[in-house]
């Protein structure tokens, strides 16, 4: 059923290849800040598609099967080009960062195997409130690692170091994601685990 909300749903997954084409050169500021642009959008529909379902009593199935989908293709979109550019660089521990958003999309992963596993034996997974807060820090983080590469004048000096500011602050919520990902991924693996054999 294309509903509206559905629509804004589908209108994200069909809009990773353009964030994603435009992410693809790291020098380009321009296209970074079109791509900062075009993911602040996919993030409006995010909260509209999920708003306007229950506002509207048009909860479809096809909509609570498509909306974390295309939340997970987004994400990991954008953690995979960033890291294939070596956005996921900074001071102090260099590349290391990549292991932030290794664990994101690893427990995005299990995650959904998960749900799929739990599914026929009728046991929800209901989304907590500490997930809700590593949903906001991811999505800020990457909006945040974009936005540094559209602004590389950003920049403030701290303890000798200069720093380009929306870059840190992306890489510092990409870790406080991190964390959060792997207490609310042992917390859904817990559930999971007292229903296998």
């Amino acid at each position: 059923m294309l509903t509206l909300p559905n629509l804004l749903t589908l209108s994200r997954i069909v809009t990773v290849p353009l964030l994603a084409l435009f992410l693809w050169w790291p020098g380009w500021e321009l296209g970074y800040g079109i791509a900062f642009v075009i993911y602040c959008l996919m993030g409006v529909t995010d909260y509209f598609d999920g708003y306007l379902a229950r506002a509207r009593g048009a909860v479809s199935r096809l909509g609570i099967f498509l909306d974390p989908i295309a939340d997970k293709i987004m994400v990991a979109a954008v953690i995979l080009v960033l890291t294939a550019q070596g956005v996921l660089r900074g001071p102090y521990v260099g590349d290391a960062h990549v292991i932030a958003g290794l664990i994101i999309l690893v427990r995005e992963i299990a995650v959904s195997g998960l749900r799929e596993f739990l599914a026929p034996l009728r046991v929800s997974m209901p989304v907590s409130q500490l997930a809700k807060w590593k949903t906001a820090f991811q999505m800020i983080s990457l909006g945040a690692l974009i936005l540094g590469k559209a602004t590389p004048w950003w920049v403030v000096s701290i303890q000798g170091y200069t720093i380009n500011l929306p870059h840190t602050v992306g890489l510092t919520t990409l870790w406080a994601a991190a964390i959060l990902t792997l207490i609310t991924g042992w917390d859904y693996l817990r559930v999971g685990l007292k229903h296998m054999d």
